[in-house]
């Protein structure tokens, strides 16, 4: 990791050569900003392809870049990798390599991931946002439901979507919330670290899985050992994880984790297939106790084309929703979800169709964001009766 490979005018752009570090500006480009955060999320870059960013939830080309070249990625890799990770990245019997980045000259840190493609050598970088967003600007569907999740004393919250859903800027924004007003021992288990806690009325560690702690399982277990009220799990990958995070929301802890699924109801049936079958009953009993909340998120690009707006599913624990986990009745957890707004909850269609009737959000947008398929009669309905209302 040199400042000679970072500053290398190396890589071809129409009439001009750039340098990485004029690659990496494009992220903090004012014309790529809304709010304080980048429109950018990450930067792809493969041999033979143009350097591309992905800007809302487009993968873009850098405006007339060439192809990248092998001894151009050299050069890159050689200004972001430490010299033990080089020497993976250029070896016979390479293997991907996860690792962060820090430019020091923006404070801005990446999460990077290095890996072969059948051309080469190839990488993609994300950007780590520096500042939490106060939770109030999020977007979150309902003010009640976030104030009631900040006030649990114990219980599982999930978060889960795709990757680049937005599902660790909502638990920082949780997590930070708690830690600003609740006097709290908070212990954070991340892989990387992509948030900065600064410990006020809470108490916050933060540990990286690969370097203060080999492994997920491994750190929650040693977390339950120094007295938490307040465990952030960055992701639930295997069956020991799920067993231990659920054990410590049955046994007096709130333990926040995100998931890799499309909804709701999809995050419920994931942990209980991680299990053996013959565990089934007793897992879905566990996880009708341990369970409080899950929220399954998307952002969707907004009417005015400036970013993208948060969509959420929201599923709450309540005594219906309780009776259909221990009976693993996942048929029913959707109607049941549309039902219950009273309680707190609300489908993915519902809130689409809200912000499509508010203008946040066009008709394509909700068509192609949507869960299911249903949402187009009640797009035309909604149709019909704004044109009516319009008529009279």
């Amino acid at each position: 990791m040199t400042e000679d490979h970072l500053h290398a005018t190396v890589y071809q752009a129409g009439q001009s050569l750039l340098s990485f570090s004029d690659l990496l500006a494009y992220f903090v480009d004012p014309n790529f900003l809304k709010g304080g955060l980048s429109r950018i999320s990450d930067m792809h870059v493969k041999i033979g392809r143009p350097v591309s960013f992905r800007i809302d939830d487009d993968l873009q080309p850098v405006t007339d870049g060439s192809g990248v070249e092998p001894q151009v990625m050299e050069t890159f890799l050689r200004a972001i990798l430490s010299p033990k990770h080089q020497d993976r990245a250029f070896a016979d019997d390479f293997e991907d390599i996860d690792t962060g980045f820090e430019w020091r000259e923006q404070n801005v840190n990446f999460r990077l991931n290095v890996f072969h493609d059948r051309d080469g050598l190839a990488f993609v970088m994300r950007m780590l946002s520096s500042n939490i967003p106060d939770i109030e600007n999020l977007g979150l569907p309902s003010e009640h439901m976030w104030r009631e999740i900040v006030g649990l004393k114990r219980g599982l919250v999930l978060v889960t979507g795709v990757t680049g859903s937005g599902k660790s800027t909502t638990i920082a924004a949780f997590v930070n919330y708690i830690n600003r007003f609740r006097k709290t021992r908070i212990i954070t288990l991340e892989d990387p670290v992509e948030f900065i806690y600064q410990s006020q009325e809470s108490m916050v560690s933060q540990r990286q899985v690969g370097q203060d702690v080999a492994t997920f399982s491994g750190g929650l277990r040693s977390a339950l050992r120094e007295n938490p009220d307040i465990i952030f799990v960055g992701e639930i990958r295997d069956v020991e994880t799920a067993s231990l995070a659920l054990s410590a929301a049955e046994t007096g802890h709130l333990v926040f984790s995100t998931l890799h699924t499309r909804d709701a109801k999809g995050a419920l049936s994931r942990i209980v297939d991680m299990f053996p079958p013959e565990q089934t009953k007793n897992l879905c009993l566990q996880l009708s106790f341990s369970l409080s909340w899950v929220l399954s998120q998307k952002l969707v690009p907004r009417t005015d084309g400036q970013g993208r707006i948060l969509t959420m599913e929201v599923l709450k624990n309540v005594p219906a929703m309780g009776n259909l986990i221990r009976t693993g009745n996942w048929q029913q957890v959707y109607s049941t979800m549309e039902t219950q707004v009273k309680e707190g909850m609300m489908t993915m269609e519902q809130h689409l169709l809200h912000l499509y009737q508010h203008g946040y959000i066009t008709r394509e947008s909700a068509q192609t964001y949507a869960n299911e398929a249903s949402i187009i009669d009640r797009l035309n309905k909604l149709q019909q009766e704004q044109a009516q209302a319009t008529a009279g």
